[in-house]
């Protein structure tokens, strides 16, 4: 939770330094952004590379939970197509891309960002962060009413890191490694979906 309160404030203060011109143009138009996110799929990809101990850790897990980041995939894609109908001005690739971040707001917003725009990439990141805060707060209701994988799949991507507390508290410490590995997944996911539908 903390992370994700830093990570809006350095939003909400860059959209404040925006608004009163305090940033030059020329650092606006250049290719900044582009090297930062260059930077942060090689971090991304470091720490993933590093975690040896995860990895080998999924090779015990029940190949019947290899379906579930197909199923987060598939549902919130789904549900994507669903509100398209609901916001007709909007293109169904917008939205397939916003929803392909899967609450990984710090890497898809700035992709879709880089791709779409500024307006495009804001709805990104607080659709993404909303998908986390009703993985926090909605927990005990998730898995009371729909079972203790639906925790894991409203989560998203945020299932390894932000949320894997909650889910252990509600779900039980047996789904820790299919918590970690559906994150996992869904992590390495994220920038060929965004990508994918932007390009459309």
């Amino acid at each position: 939770m903390k992370g994700s309160i830093i990570i809006v404030s350095f939003f909400i203060l860059g959209v404040l330094l925006g608004y009163m011109g305090l940033v030059p143009d020329s650092l606006i138009e250049s290719d900044l952004s582009f090297y930062v996110l260059c930077a942060l799929m090689f971090f991304v990809g470091l720490s993933v590379g590093c975690d040896t101990k995860t990895l080998k850790s999924f090779s015990k897990l029940n190949p019947k939970y290899f379906l579930l980041p197909i199923a987060t995939i598939v549902g919130t894609l789904g549900g994507c197509v669903i509100i398209a109908f609901l916001l007709p001005d909007r293109q169904l690739s917008d939205l397939l891309a916003v929803g392909s971040g899967f609450g990984y707001y710090s890497l898809s917003s700035i992709f879709i960002t880089e791709y779409r725009g500024a307006e495009l990439g804001t709805i990104a990141l607080l659709s993404n962060i909303m998908r986390e805060l009703i993985a926090l707060l909605l927990a005990p209701f998730l898995v009371r009413y729909f079972g203790k994988l639906s925790t894991i799949s409203v989560g998203g991507a945020t299932t390894m890191d932000t949320t894997l507390p909650v889910i252990l508290k509600f779900s039980g410490k047996e789904f820790i490694v299919i918590s970690v590995f559906h994150g996992f997944i869904l992590d390495l996911s994220v920038p060929f979906l965004v990508t994918f539908f932007c390009s459309f």
